[in-house]
């Protein structure tokens, strides 16, 4: 789940990427259509200098060339073509090539508009780079793209931040901070301010003061899609972050706010769940709150990510005696077999003990114990390989949406 890397800033339009996507544009049909509406718009605008790129829909085509006109003779009225001018490559590649070359900030929402119209995967991946390296590393034009992208159609509204996204600038603190107050900005509906909060997943770091202001409004029950969103953005920020710095504290003490006080089960899943992606050890406090979780949750799903988490206690013999009052308590088998095979991801072969003693209280574990057993008298011990070597990963049916 790392962020990429934001694409180099090209001050030039022939930078190689535009180019590549160009390339792969030019071979779609869509694409003839999207250029010919826009050499169209540039007719009408009849002034080529600070406008569209220079129509060439004059310049006909094989078939076009064999037109005549209407039955009615030469005085009768003029048919609608139902179809748009059909341009060779030379001629289309001429076209994009002037976009390419001539689009400035200013002309690209405007000149963009046919181009996104044609709804082509290559002509979009175009524009979103195209746009990145029109914003590069400077603040004001990507404050001016958030400014367009708050009230703009679905389409231009992915465009506008995806470009922002892809663009050195998003790192600037006056573009994280824009970025998070229209994610907070109650006046926007929540489908938009999830999209300006999905934005800070690409952050390298967050302050404290950010991340208290997405953790409150994470858990808050009115935040629905946009909390699930900013969830997942601090957990990723968390993961890179702690790749970089080994800073993880911060984050892990938000997110597992998020997992005991959110009132949305997803929310509060992912929020357990994201300490996974980051397999940062757990202190002794992190390790009793998760401890809670496993007593008080009243999601059996969630309590088995809880489960998952507490094998990166640090403190072996303290998380297996929560896994075996656990599962003393718990009546749920998933989450028993949880509990069960974590007890080993924890503790290895020094686990056996308590997995015995688990298989003894429900017999529906035995013959797993039994594998578990055999695999690390076999001197194996790395978990993965156990994991792997078990006849089943699955034996009782849990396994449908989690990982062992």
């Amino acid at each position: 789940m790392t962020p990429d890397a934001p694409p180099r800033s090209g001050s030039s339009p022939e930078s190689p990427p535009s180019r590549r996507v160009i390339a792969a544009a030019l071979g779609a049909v869509a694409l003839l259509s999207a250029v010919a509406l826009l050499t169209r718009g540039a007719e009408q605008q009849g002034d080529t200098s600070g406008t569209a790129p220079t129509p060439t829909r004059d310049m006909p085509s094989e078939n076009t060339a064999r037109a005549t006109p209407d039955s009615t003779g030469q005085g009768g009225p003029e048919q609608p073509q139902e179809k748009a001018p059909r341009f060779s490559k030379t001629t289309c590649w001429r076209d994009l090539e002037h976009f390419n070359e001539s689009v400035t900030l200013a002309t690209f929402r405007e000149w963009s508009g046919p181009l996104l119209a044609a709804k082509d995967p290559h002509v979009l991946a175009y524009l979103k780079e195209r746009l990145a390296e029109l914003i590069g590393e400077d603040e004001d034009r990507a404050l001016e793209v958030l400014d367009w992208a708050r009230e703009a159609p679905p389409a231009e509204f992915k465009l506008f931040l995806a470009g922002v996204r892809g663009a050195p600038a998003l790192l600037r603190p006056r573009v994280v901070e824009q970025l998070m107050s229209l994610g907070l900005d109650e006046k926007l509906d929540l489908g938009r301010r999830a999209g300006f909060l999905d934005g800070l997943q690409k952050l390298p770091r967050l302050e404290p003061a950010q991340l208290e202001r997405l953790t409150h409004f994470a858990q808050d029950v009115a935040s629905g899609e946009a909390g699930w969103i900013t969830t997942r953005a601090i957990g990723r920020v968390m993961k890179e972050d702690y790749e970089r710095t080994g800073n993880v504290k911060p984050y892990l003490d938000k997110l597992f706010t998020i997992g005991t006080a959110s009132q949305d089960e997803p929310v509060r899943y992912l929020a357990l769940e994201m300490e996974m992606h980051a397999d940062a050890p757990l202190d002794a406090r992190a390790v009793s709150r998760l401890a809670q979780v496993l007593a008080t949750e009243g999601s059996g799903e969630v309590r088995q990510v809880a489960a998952h988490d507490l094998s990166l206690a640090q403190d072996k013999a303290q998380v297996l005696d929560i896994y075996a009052r656990a599962f003393a308590s718990e009546r749920d088998l998933c989450v028993r077999w949880a509990l069960f095979r974590f007890s080993a991801r924890a503790a290895g072969r020094d686990a056996l003990p308590v997995m015995a003693n688990m298989a003894l209280a429900d017999p529906r574990f035995q013959g797993d114990y039994q594998d578990f057993e055999r695999l690390y008298a076999s001197g194996i011990v790395d978990y993965e390989r156990i994991w792997f070597s078990l006849p089943s990963q699955d034996p009782h049916g849990c396994l449908d949406h989690h990982d062992g």
